[in-house]
């Protein structure tokens, strides 16, 4: 007998499997997903990836679709219960463009999908946050871009910070104080929420403390990602609490 696992996933037993597609320069995602899954013995990780790599992105206005839909094609042979797009590439495209990825990946896998810009969409529509900061490890022109992106989707940065980088690698090497330093930075403009943006910038592991400091809601982009592929499956709760608030708030 066959059984359909979106039937299953609110089953208290029910073993949970979550499919991240991660940039292929990427050493944070892994990371920062395992750690967070630790907390939920009952989900497990699993994980493709598609080429993103070096300075200079082959697909600057779009995505590279073959090589995402081939990296979906091969997590669906594990039939995880979501696959992740766990990329901040959407901000700058368009949260409609990654309506589109995750309509082609189900249409193509038919598994339900997400990505971490969809993920902030709806991390900030719970919060009601429209005033938003943004860190990330990026240099001035893709900073820019991003901007531009948030400011389309109706949102307001009020302000930013930014590390100046531009291989892609190199952004996962972006120091813990000079992380910190970035968001308090951004803190005092007293926006609704700080997003720290990029799926290879390690800030997921600050935010409990600096939440608990500043006294603002911190959405990491990694983080993120983790948090909606758990509530896709019934378990995005307050055992995640120790990477921050998003998981006692936003628990269903």
């Amino acid at each position: 007998m066959s059984v359909d696992p979106a039937s299953c996933s609110l089953r208290p037993d029910y073993r949970a499997a979550i499919g991240m597609i991660t940039p292929s320069a990427n050493l944070v995602v892994e990371r920062v997903t395992c750690a967070i899954l630790a907390d939920f013995p009952e989900v497990s990780g699993h994980f493709s990836r598609t080429p993103v790599f070096g300075a200079k992105d082959l697909f600057p206005e779009d995505y590279d679709w073959d090589g995402m839909l081939a990296a979906a094609r091969l997590l669906a042979q594990a039939r995880p219960d979501v696959i992740v797009w766990n990329g901040s590439k959407g901000a700058t495209l368009g949260f409609d463009t990654d309506r589109e990825l995750c309509r082609r990946v189900t249409e193509e896998t038919g598994i339900p999908a997400t990505t971490s810009s969809l993920a902030l969409e709806a991390a900030l529509s719970s919060l009601g946050a429209r005033r938003i900061a943004v860190v990330a490890p990026y240099a001035s022109d893709y900073q820019t871009k991003l901007i531009a992106g948030f400011e389309r989707e109706g949102l307001e940065v009020v302000a930013e910070a930014h590390s100046g980088i531009k291989d892609n690698l190199d952004y996962a090497a972006v120091p813990d104080d000079a992380m910190a330093a970035m968001i308090r930075d951004v803190a005092d403009a007293k926006p609704d929420a700080i997003l720290t943006w990029c799926t290879n910038f390690p800030a997921a592991y600050g935010v409990d403390a600096l939440e608990r400091e500043l006294g603002i809601p911190i959405l990491d982009s990694v983080t993120l990602a983790v948090w909606h592929g758990l509530l896709m499956v019934g378990r995005a709760d307050v055992r995640g609490r120790r990477w921050g608030r998003l998981f006692d708030e936003f628990a269903p």
